[in-house]
């Protein structure tokens, strides 16, 4: 499988212009970036064969400024998965904790930890355990 970088821009119209590296005149345009990824891989097509199994690289291009905040969300949306991962866990294991080492009611459970006795009713079955 062939593998290209395809950088989008956008033109003084606000159209997203689409090129991709190494191929010169394989270029095109989209009102959106979803657009013009769409339409730049129909005009790869016409300058190699197999161009719907390609691998497209996309390098966006912005001012500096939003490409910082773009990457402050992206790096943000990735901690706050891993915390959302380790909320789970920890969740799961005071479930377990206290109803089964401590012999807290799932209601009582549920109070402690801001869930609903249903939740904790979940999380707190054994793991590979399935209903009848």
């Amino acid at each position: 499988m062939s593998t290209y970088t395809v950088k989008y821009e956008r033109d003084e119209t606000g159209w997203w212009v689409a090129t991709v590296k190494g191929i010169s005149g394989c270029h095109t345009q989209g009102k959106t970036i979803d657009q013009a990824r769409r339409r730049i891989r129909e005009a790869l097509g016409l300058f190699v064969d197999n161009a719907e199994k390609a691998r497209l690289i996309d390098n966006i291009q912005l001012p500096s400024k939003a490409q910082r905040l773009v990457n402050q969300v992206q790096i943000t949306r990735k901690r706050a998965a891993e915390e959302t991962a380790k909320l789970h866990s920890t969740t799961a294991a005071a479930t377990r904790a206290l109803t089964r080492d401590l012999g807290v009611s799932v209601r009582d459970a549920g109070e402690l930890l801001g869930l609903s006795h249903q939740r904790v009713q979940q999380l707190a079955k054994p793991f590979g355990r399935k209903r009848a």
